[in-house]
């Protein structure tokens, strides 16, 4: 049952315009102008390595958080979520689902954007596995947040706040703007923050070659783990 159902999320995922906006078109138009436009000071190197593994952190969060919240809310409303709460598919395997089909898009998304990230001339370092960990447990992190929010909230309050959400973080999370351009006073506060922990995870990984970094690592799995229970208690099937 949670196989079919993740099957049937992604294909309406892939079927989605704007959900295609959110996870495909805008991360490549990011990685894309800031890697060749001078928008903003990167620091030494090529720019395309600090914004490609950025980017790769944000398609994980528009997917997993943004693109979830908004699409489950709206199933909560026009009554999706009530005919499948009456079926032998329980809630947690609900969950589930929607989370495995999460990682079925991301690994298109990745695929894209690994890609265009090449093509424009990075040279990816470090190791595959230490990335994997990473991408997967912001992928629990996010997932949880994004039906924690979608189970609770009415949906037109979630499609205003995982939007605003979105936002907020794309600009203070490092993705594509550098922490140290940030006030030294809420460094400490950001860092603690899904989308930063995944982001300068996957950076140390990508651009600097490091063993995987345990810090976020940490962070990433606290988040998740505090959602996913959050919203398995939590989540409402209408």
């Amino acid at each position: 049952m949670v196989a079919a159902q993740a099957g049937a999320e992604v294909r309406a995922m892939l079927r989605n315009g704007e959900q295609l906006l959110l996870t495909m078109i805008i991360p490549v138009l990011l990685l894309v102008g800031f890697s060749k436009a001078p928008i903003v000071d990167l620091g030494p190197g090529e720019r395309v390595d600090f914004v490609a593994p950025g980017v790769l952190a944000l398609a994980v969060m528009s997917t997993a958080f943004t693109g979830q919240a908004i699409a489950t809310g709206f199933e909560r409303r026009y009554g999706v979520l009530k005919r499948l709460g009456a079926t032998p598919l329980t809630r947690p395997g609900l969950l589930l689902a929607k989370t495995l089909a999460v990682i079925a898009v991301e690994v298109v998304q990745t695929a894209v954007i690994c890609g265009v990230a090449l093509g424009l001339g990075w040279r990816p370092q470090g190791s595959a596995a230490a990335v994997l960990a990473l991408v997967l447990a912001g992928t629990a992190a996010f997932s949880g947040l994004g039906l924690l929010m979608a189970g609770t909230l009415r949906a037109e309050a979630t499609l205003a706040a995982a939007n605003l959400v979105y936002l907020v973080l794309l600009g203070v999370g490092g993705v594509v703007f550098p922490l140290d351009k940030l006030p030294a006073a809420a460094r400490p506060v950001l860092e603690l923050l899904p989308i930063t922990a995944l982001t300068d995870g996957v950076r140390d990984v990508l651009r600097d070659g490091a063993a995987l970094p345990l810090a976020p690592l940490a962070i990433l799995l606290v988040w998740a783990a505090a959602s996913l229970a959050l919203a398995a208690r939590t989540f409402r099937w209408e």
